[in-house]
C-alpha cells in the first residue's frame, strides 16, 4: 500500500463484492497530492472496478457567497481536466439537500466503496454520518488535508501550540514524504467522461451576489502551484522578520488554496524546506503551516462548540462572566462594523480590505477581532459578529483555521491568561498604540485606501 494507512479511518467495510469505488471529493479539490485520491485508486485497483469522483454542491451553503462558489467553480473546471487525462470521470451534484441526493446517486449507480475527506467541521462531520448509516456499503476517510493526521496525532483537544508541537514535530519525518503518481485509469466508463456543463452549475447557484468575485488572485491547482513557487524564490527570505509588517509584500497568499484545497500543504512544506532548509524564514513559515493548522484542526474536531463561547477554556469563560457588565466607551451594531463605521481607522482599514480583497493581513486579524470584542455589548455578541463577517467576506472563511484564530482572540483558546483589565478580563489585549509600534499604521491605511494592499 502506498498511502499510509494511519492517514485512514476506516468507517465501515461490506462483505460484498466491490463494484464501483467512489471518492467523495470536498475539502481537497485537487488531482495531484491528493492521499484521499490515491487511496481512492488504490481500492479501485485492489478491487479491479471502476473509481470515479463526486463533488455534492449545495446551491445555498451557509455563508457561502460569489467570492467563494466563483473562486471554487473556476478550480473545479481545472480539477475535471486533469481527471479526464487520467480517464477518471468526475461528477458534480447541484442539490440543497447533498446528503440524499448522494445517497440517492450511490444506489443507482450500484456504489459500495466511498473515500471520503477528512473534514473536522459539524456539517461535515454530518455528511461522514449519513455516510456510515448507509449499508452494505465501505466507507473510508483519509486525512489529506494535514500532514499528520489530525485523528492520529492526538486523540484529545490539546491546550496549545506547545503540547501539540512536539507530538507532530516526533512524527513529521514519517508523514513527509513525497506523493506516488496517479494511474492512467484502464477500467472506467467512457460515458462517464462527458464534461460537466458549468453553466448549468453556475445557474443553478443562489449565492449572494453582494460580495464579488477577487480578481488579484487566480484560483486553481496550476496558479497555486505558481503562487507557491514566486513566495519560496521571492518572499521566503526575510519572513521571519517582515511577516507581521500589513505594509511588506511578505505574505504567501495560499491560504485561499489551502482553504479550499487546491494546493496540499504537504507540498507547500516540501518545497518551503527545499527552498530555505532550516533557516529562521522557513522554521517561522512552517510553525503557521504545520503547528497551527493542525491545532486548528484538532480545536474543532474535538471540541464541536468550536464557534461558541462554550468552547472556551474554563478560566476564560470564569473571566466573561466577571467583567459581563464592564462599561464599554464605544459599542457599534454588526451593520456599523461591516461598514467599517468605528472611530478607529486601522480597524477600518483591515476591515475594507477583508471586504474588498477576501483577505486580511494575518497580524491584523487578530487586532480586528479583539476590538470587536471591545465594541460589542457581549461576548457572545462578538463572537458571532466576527464569526459572520470572516466568513462572509474572507476567500478562507468556514475554515478550522478562522475559528481557531477568532476563538484565540475573543477567548483566549490555545492561549494563556494575562494580567486582567476591563472587559477583556485576562484575555490577551491589543491596542492601537501598540500597533503604532510594529509597523507604520498610517502607511497601511493609506494602502488600503488606494486599493494596494499586497
Amino acid at each position: 500500500m502506498k498511502v499510509d494507512l494511519r492517514r485512514v479511518i476506516t468507517h465501515k467495510t461490506t462483505e460484498s463484492p466491490i463494484r464501483r469505488v467512489v471518492y467523495r471529493m470536498s475539502r481537497d479539490q485537487r488531482v495531484n497530492d491528493n492521499w484521499a485520491l490515491i487511496f481512492a485508486q488504490e481500492q479501485a485497483l485492489l478491487h479491479g472496478c471502476p473509481l470515479e469522483v463526486v463533488l455534492t454542491l449545495t446551491p445555498s451553503y451557509p455563508m457561502a457567497n460569489q467570492r467563494h462558489y466563483s473562486f471554487m467553480l473556476q478550480g473545479l473546471v481545472e480539477l475535471e481536466r486533469g481527471l479526464s487525462e487520467l480517464n477518471i470521470p468526475f461528477r458534480v451534484i447541484l442539490n440543497e439537500d447533498p446528503t440524499s441526493a448522494f445517497e440517492q446517486y450511490v444506489r443507482s449507480n450500484g456504489i459500495n466503496l466511498i473515500v471520503s475527506d477528512f473534514d473536522p467541521l459539524r456539517i461535515k462531520r454530518r455528511w461522514i454520518s449519513a455516510i456510515n448509516q448507509m449499508e452494505d456499503i465501505a466507507h473510508y476517510e483519509v486525512d489529506a488535508h494535514n500532514i499528520v493526521p489530525c485523528h492520529w496525532v492526538s486523540q484529545k483537544v490539546e491546550f496549545g501550540a506547545y503540547t501539540i508541537r512536539p507530538k507532530v514535530r516526533r512524527a513529521l519525518e514519517e508523514f513527509l514524504t513525497e506523493f506516488p503518481p496517479l494511474k492512467k485509469q484502464s477500467c472506467f466508463d467512457r460515458l462517464g467522461l462527458q464534461p460537466t456543463s458549468w453553466q448549468e452549475v453556475e445557474a443553478g447557484i443562489l449565492a449572494d451576489p453582494s460580495v464579488k468575485p477577487i480578481e488579484w488572485l487566480a484560483p486553481g491547482e496550476a496558479s497555486a502551484r505558481q503562487r507557491l513557487s514566486q513566495f519560496v524564490e521571492q518572499k521566503l527570505k526575510g519572513y521571519s522578520e517582515r511577516r507581521n509588517n500589513p505594509t511588506l509584500d511578505a505574505q504567501s497568499n495560499l491560504s485561499p488554496y489551502l482553504h479550499f484545497g487546491q494546493l496540499s500543504a504537504q507540498r507547500v512544506a516540501i518545497e518551503v524546506a527545499r527552498g530555505a532548509a532550516a533557516s529562521p524564514d522557513s522554521e517561522a513559515f512552517l510553525e503557521e503551516l504545520i503547528v497551527r493548522r493542525e491545532l486548528s484542526d484538532n480545536f474543532c474536531y474535538y471540541n464541536p462548540r468550536y464557534d461558541s463561547v462554550e468552547g472556551f477554556a474554563d478560566w476564560a469563560k470564569k473571566d466573561i462572566e466577571l467583567h459581563r457588565d464592564d462599561p464599554r466607551e464605544f459599542i457599534y451594531t454588526r451593520e456599523d462594523l461591516e461598514q467599517a463605521q468605528t472611530h478607529d481607522p486601522l480597524w477600518n482599514a483591515a476591515q475594507t480590505e477583508m471586504a474588498t480583497r477576501g483577505k486580511m493581513h494575518g497580524y491584523l486579524r487578530m487586532y480586528w477581532a479583539k476590538k470587536i470584542l471591545e465594541w460589542s455589548p457581549t461576548v457572545e455578541e462578538a463572537l458571532a459578529t466576527a464569526i459572520y463577517l470572516n466568513d462572509k467576506y474572507s476567500l478562507d472563511g468556514r475554515d478550522p483555521n478562522g475559528y481557531a484564530g477568532i476563538a484565540w482572540s475573543i477567548g483566549g483558546v490555545h492561549d494563556r491568561a494575562w494580567f486582567p483589565r476591563p472587559i477583556f478580563g485576562k484575555i490577551r489585549y491589543m491596542s492601537y498604540n501598540g500597533c503604532l509600534s510594529k509597523f507604520d499604521v498610517k502607511a497601511y491605511i493609506a494602502m488600503v485606501t488606494a486599493g494596494k494592499t499586497r
